[in-house]
C-alpha cells in the first residue's frame, strides 16, 4: 500500500512532462502542417522530366551559353 504514494506523484510527474512537451510542440510549429510532408514522399522525382535538355547529350551542355569572347 506504501507504493502509492510512490506511484501517484511519478504519474503526476510524468502527466507534467507529457503537457509540457504538448505545448512545447504546439508553440513550436510542429502541428502546422501535417499534410505537405505526407505528399513529399509521393512527389519526390529523382529524374529529370521528359523535355529536359540534361536529358539529351545531343542538345549540348546544360551549362552557360555565353557567346566566345
Amino acid at each position: 500500500m506504501n507504493i502509492i504514494f510512490i506511484l501517484i506523484p511519478l504519474g503526476l510527474l510524468l502527466l507534467l512532462f507529457a503537457v509540457a512537451a504538448f505545448f512545447w510542440a504546439v508553440r513550436a510549429g510542429q502541428f502546422d502542417d501535417l499534410e505537405s510532408p505526407a505528399w513529399r514522399i509521393v512527389l519526390d522525382d529523382d529524374r529529370a522530366p521528359p523535355g529536359d535538355p540534361a536529358d539529351n547529350p545531343a542538345a549540348g551542355p546544360a551549362t552557360d551559353q555565353r557567346p566566345p569572347a
